[in-house]
Parts: structure tokens; C-alpha cells; sequence
């Protein structure tokens, strides 16, 4: 007895699926759109007796090949995330659809009408590490948006990204919207990766999220169009009339909360007129924390426990419990060392002065500035996005946290009645 022969698609093959898939997606209504994302919802909640174990056996090998702490938390599922994934998904069902919405128009002296509206991208190209949420979050976005998305997970998360693309592949079927619409290219490894960065007439537009190394590398080699999201090197500056209360609570809360994400503080600027009343209990709560703090000279004379931060602390992202702290003369030089030092993705100001807080806002040149806030903040789901791309730190098309309307074009629609041009 023969047996079946089992064909393995090519690269090609699931470019020229997902391509098929977008242009049925960019059809199909709000209704139906929605109806995935509730399978879809339905099913990672359902799904933790097949999620967890895998996840699990991605965590021992990432435990085994001595992966950072940071890293290994992104790459951690459990059921309170999972819950959180599905309750994300939920949220962006309930968002109004971009796609045909009218941004402008209007009828010019001819007669002729005209009206710009949003429509999807059609294929969207992901490559992201150790992050099995983001596999949720930009598929549920993709789907919603009538965009295709074709994943690349990166081989930490690979046995927890199998399982939840098969799961969100039944679920988009069973709801009766293409299967390819979400595929994963894992099984290809880093040739697939950049085989996505050239496939260019296939895939719209493409997205990295991770560290700086791979975005850099993403944006330097891709001939596909990139949002480029950024690492995040994050600064709150303290001024001079900063409230003792609040600059140590939302010190604490930035850098403590989750310190393996990229809105997470790694840098902390303090006017050198309130660095006494205020540095040595703000410093001390983060310390009680298992905070490290990398101190400039000034602030290891207030704080002795700091050790000496050196030129490389204030270029790097720790995304661990350690914090680089300096303080400044004013408000000039803490502008300087951000414009120096930031990746231009979140900075804060914590003060009382409405001056020195317009002047913040307006000269700080990020993707999300901040007054007297957390930058922790800086989040798709925080703004009401449901979920988030990513936080892109360019300024072409999208900026800040990526939602919706993100993963939308335009295209003009002109409606006549016989005009000709003289």
C-alpha cells in the first residue's frame, strides 16, 4: 500500500497564501471580522492545557541556554497572561473598524467627488523574540485592521508560537475567514527571517519588535517598507518643585513594576536644587525593591550604596532592576542628556510648574512625553487600543503606541458623472 505524499509549502507558497488571504480579508465586514476575534478570544482562553505545557518547555530551554531574566519574563505564560491575551482580543472586537472610514473629502467645482478613506495594508511581515503574546496581539490587530500577517517568532518562543498559531488558524476558520490568514515561518529559522525581509511584492509592510540588534538589523537589511519599533531607553527628570510623593511613587512603579519592557525607566534625571530632598528616598524605596542604582558622582555623594555609572550606563537599556541616575543643573541639561541618550520612544517630567512642564513637552523630541505620569503608561491597551503592534519610535506614518489605524492605508475614491479634464 502507497502511502499519501505530504507536500510542505514552500516560503513562496505561504507568501503567495497570505497574499491570497488579504485581498478576501479586505472585503469581508466589521461583523465578520468580529466574530474571529471572539473564536479567537474563546480559544487562547481555552487553551491553557495546550498553551502552558509548551510554553513551559520553551522556559527550561531558555533556562538551560542561560537566557536573561528579562527575556525569560517576556517569554512566560501563565493563566492570569493568557486571560489578559483573551480579554485584549475581546477589547479589539469591540473598536470601531478602521477600514472605510473617511479621514477627508469633498466635492470639488466640477462635480467631482472625493473622499479619502482607510483601507488594510493587505500582507503585514513580523519578526519579534521570545514574545508569544505579541503572536495574539498582532494577529487579533492584523485580522481586525483586513490585513493578512505571516509571523516570525524567533526559535525561544517556537514551541509556544506553534501551538497558538494552530489555535488561532481553527479559530479564524471556524468563523469562516481564511485559514493562512495568520501563518508563522519559524520552521524556516533566520534564512526564513530574511527571506521575509526581501519579499518585497509579497509582503506590504514589516515590522520588528525586540532588541535594538535585531531592529537595527530589520531596518539596515529589509527591501520591504519597516515600522521601525524602538528600544527604550526611558528618562524621568525630577525638577525642582517635584513632589516628594509623587516622584517616588512613580519612580518606583517605572522601573519596579515590569523592568523587562521597553516603557520600563532605565534612566532618572534629578535638578541638582531638589536632588536632597528628594533623591534620598526616592532611591531608597527603589533599593528596598533589589533595585541597583548606577550613580553619577553627585548622586553617590547623597546615596553612597549607588555604584559609579560609567559612559555606557546612560546608552543602555537594563530592562533588569538596575537604574542609571544623574543629577543635572537644569532644565537645559536634561533636555541635552535625553536628546544625547533617548531612543525617543517615552520620557516624563514630574514637577508642579506649569512652565517647566510646557517647555518639556515641547522640546523633548519622543514618540510619548509626559507630565507627572509613568511612563509605564505607554501602552496600546493603556490608550484603548485593545492590544498594541508596537511602540514605534520613527516619525513616517505611524508614531508612539500602534493600534488600529496603524496597520491602515489610504487610497482616494472619486465618484464622477461624465467629468472630463479640459
Amino acid at each position: 500500500m502507497l502511502e499519501a505524499t505530504v507536500t510542505i509549502p514552500t516560503l513562496i507558497d505561504k507568501f503567495t497564501a497570505a497574499r491570497s488571504a488579504a485581498v478576501l480579508l479586505a472585503t469581508v465586514t466589521a461583523d465578520q471580522k468580529n466574530r474571529a476575534l471572539l473564536t479567537i478570544a474563546d480559544a487562547i482562553a481555552g487553551g491553557a492545557d495546550r498553551i502552558l505545557p509548551a510554553n513551559d518547555r520553551d522556559l527550561a530551554a531558555a533556562v538551560a541556554d542561560g537566557v536573561s531574566v528579562a527575556l525569560q519574563d517576556r517569554l512566560r505564560l501563565d493563566d492570569h497572561r493568557l486571560a489578559g491575551l483573551a480579554a485584549a482580543v475581546r477589547e479589539i472586537a469591540a473598536l470601531t473598524d478602521p477600514v472605510g472610514a473617511v479621514i477627508r473629502g469633498q466635492t470639488l467645482p466640477n462635480g467631482l467627488a472625493l473622499s479619502q478613506v482607510r483601507v488594510p495594508f493587505g500582507v503585514i511581515g513580523v519578526i519579534y523574540e521570545a514574545r508569544p503574546n505579541v503572536t495574539v496581539d498582532i494577529a487579533a490587530l492584523a485580522l481586525k485592521s483586513g490585513n493578512s500577517v505571516i509571523l516570525r517568532g524567533g526559535s525561544a518562543a517556537a514551541n509556544t508560537n506553534r501551538v497558538l498559531v494552530e489555535l488561532l488558524q481553527d479559530a479564524v476558520s471556524s468563523a469562516g475567514l481564511p485559514q493562512l490568514a495568520v501563518q508563522t515561518i519559524d520552521e524556516f529559522g533566520r534564512s526564513g527571517a530574511g527571506e521575509l525581509m526581501r519579499a518585497r511584492g509579497y509582503v506590504d509592510v514589516l515590522i520588528p519588535r525586540g532588541s535594538a540588534e535585531l531592529i537595527n538589523t530589520v531596518v539596515a537589511q529589509s527591501t520591504v517598507p519597516v515600522i521601525e519599533t524602538g528600544a527604550g531607553i526611558v528618562h524621568i527628570y525630577l525638577d525642582e518643585t517635584a513632589d516628594l510623593h509623587w516622584a517616588v511613587d512613580i519612580v518606583h512603579n517605572a522601573k519596579v513594576q515590569r523592568p523587562s519592557v521597553c516603557n520600563a525607566l532605565e534612566t532618572l534625571l534629578v535638578h541638582v536644587a531638589a536632588a536632597e530632598r528628594l533623591l534620598p528616598k526616592v532611591l531608597a524605596a527603589l533599593q528596598a525593591s533589589g533595585v541597583v542604582i548606577h550613580g553619577d558622582e553627585r548622586t553617590r555623594a547623597l546615596f553612597p550604596a549607588a555604584v559609579a555609572a560609567t559612559e555606557l550606563d546612560w546608552q543602555t537599556e537594563y530592562m533588569s532592576l538596575d537604574l542609571a541616575v544623574r543629577v543635572v543643573d537644569d532644565l537645559d541639561t536634561a533636555i541635552e542628556h535625553i536628546r544625547t541618550y533617548s531612543t525617543h520612544h517615552t520620557e516624563s517630567i514630574i514637577t508642579n510648574s506649569v512652565t517647566q512642564a510646557e517647555r518639556f513637552l515641547a522640546q523633548v523630541d519622543s514618540a510619548v512625553v509626559m507630565v507627572n505620569a509613568s511612563p509605564r503608561f505607554t501602552d496600546g491597551g493603556e490608550f484603548g487600543f485593545g492590544a498594541e503592534v508596537g511602540i514605534s519610535t520613527q516619525k513616517l506614518h505611524a508614531r508612539g503606541p500602534m493600534g488600529l489605524n496603524e496597520l491602515t492605508s489610504t487610497k482616494w475614491i472619486v465618484r464622477g458623472s461624465g467629468q472630463v479634464r479640459a
